[in-house]
């Protein structure tokens, strides 16, 4: 029994990269491209129309993230698709929003035809390997958590040591108060407001308020505290 050439879809705004495919895929008997799109919003209706086996999907068409969105909504749809995207992007926002949509591989456009081949026929038998570039992404965005994590911790116990007087003169030097407009807005003396930053500052052993107040609006602190 003859088996069945995979079905694809190739969705890209460029014709030149569609015209490049097409023939890659043409000289193999395994594969037949039944469908292509220039765009996000036709590349879901292709999908609907010829319910191929894997689609090749540019991020960007006729709009920065079209290529997600339309990933979305076909994974959504048509669960079984294998969705592979074939970028020039590679910046890690691009990445993990393709990801987060239900992909099953991420490659870039300077890929040689035959790791693009190979990489059809693995998301076809859902054996799609972590790409070395996958990979770093996600080691680096472990590290990056968890140092988030221990700041936030770290900083969270700082504030729980500052007074209520303390916190509120915090709260209102990240929202861009001056210390006078602070001291105004308190009613009380510009020298009081001076100690007590003085004492804000020596709790997170910060020689400034400019540091402190970077830290606290990185960390989203008192977004964070309103939802406790």
């Amino acid at each position: 029994m003859t088996q069945q050439p995979i079905r694809i879809l190739i969705a890209d705004d460029m014709e030149a990269h569609l015209r490049r495919l097409e023939r890659t895929f043409a000289k193999h008997a395994d594969f037949a491209c039944v469908a292509r799109a220039s765009s996000g919003h036709d590349a879901v209706i292709q999908a609907a129309l010829h319910q191929p086996d894997v689609i090749l999907m540019d991020i960007e068409m006729e709009s920065q993230f079209a290529g997600i969105q339309a990933a979305k909504l076909i994974n959504e749809k048509y669960p079984r698709m294998k969705i592979i995207v074939l970028t020039v992007h590679k910046d890690e926002n691009f990445i993990f929003a393709a990801f987060q949509t239900g992909i099953t591989d991420y490659l870039l456009k300077n890929a040689a035809d035959v790791e693009i081949m190979e990489a059809v026929r693995s998301a076809f038998v859902n054996a799609s390997p972590i790409r070395p570039m996958i990979a770093e992404k996600i080691r680096e965005e472990f590290v990056r958590v968890k140092r988030v994590e221990s700041s936030l911790l770290n900083v969270i116990h700082i504030i729980s040591e500052l007074t209520p007087s303390e916190l509120q003169v915090l709260r209102l030097l990240c929202e861009g108060k001056k210390r006078k407009q602070i001291a105004e807005e308190r009613c009380v003396e510009y020298e009081t407001i001076k100690k007590q930053i003085n004492s804000i500052l020596k709790k997170f052993q910060m020689p400034d308020s400019t540091m402190v107040i970077q830290t606290i609006n990185d960390l989203r602190i008192f977004e964070v505290m309103k939802k406790l």
